[in-house]
């Protein structure tokens, strides 16, 4: 039986531009290549820059929805 598509975005996730999309699949790309090199490799760092994408993004779509009030 096929299953109905989610189609609702999550609330907590911002809209992205393509650029902020772009940068996201790098650095999960370079994550999955770090942890293809070792299962130890520390990623914290591209958690952070995916996260701070993210925020700023948040940040954007509240200031836009401010505006349009």
């Amino acid at each position: 039986m096929a299953s109905k598509k989610d189609t609702e975005q999550d609330p907590n996730y911002p809209k992205l531009t393509a650029g902020e999309h772009a940068r996201v699949a790098w650095n999960v790309a370079r994550m999955c290549k770090r942890s293809i090199a070792s299962e130890t490799v520390y990623q914290g760092d591209l958690e952070k820059k995916v996260d701070r994408i993210i925020d700023k993004a948040r940040k954007r779509a509240e200031k836009n929805d401010g505006k349009r009030k």
